[in-house]
């Protein structure tokens, strides 16, 4: 038997964020970009939200920088994070 063939990976890399509620949001660009989304939206105004794209269905959504728990690169690539 053969190990059943592996689904691609896609061609952006992908973060997952996880919000105070528990909930996961895949979205599209690498954890450093994805932090660095949530950070300025934390450091604007009042209010303003992160602009992200899911990595799913590539709807835009907008995350609450306060309510961001965890992030996590997707990917063979997130390996080689430092930690």
């Amino acid at each position: 038997m053969s190990a059943s063939p592996q689904p691609p990976q896609p061609a952006t890399p992908t973060t997952t964020i996880t919000l105070v509620t528990g909930d996961r949001h895949r979205v599209e660009g690498d954890v450093t970009d994805v932090e660095r989304a949530i950070v300025d939206a934390a450091r604007g105004s009042i209010m303003q939200l992160a602009r992200l794209t899911d990595a799913d269905t590539r709807v835009d959504i907008a995350v609450n920088p306060e309510h961001v728990v965890m992030l996590r690169a997707d990917g063979p690539d997130a390996a080689g994070i430092r930690r």
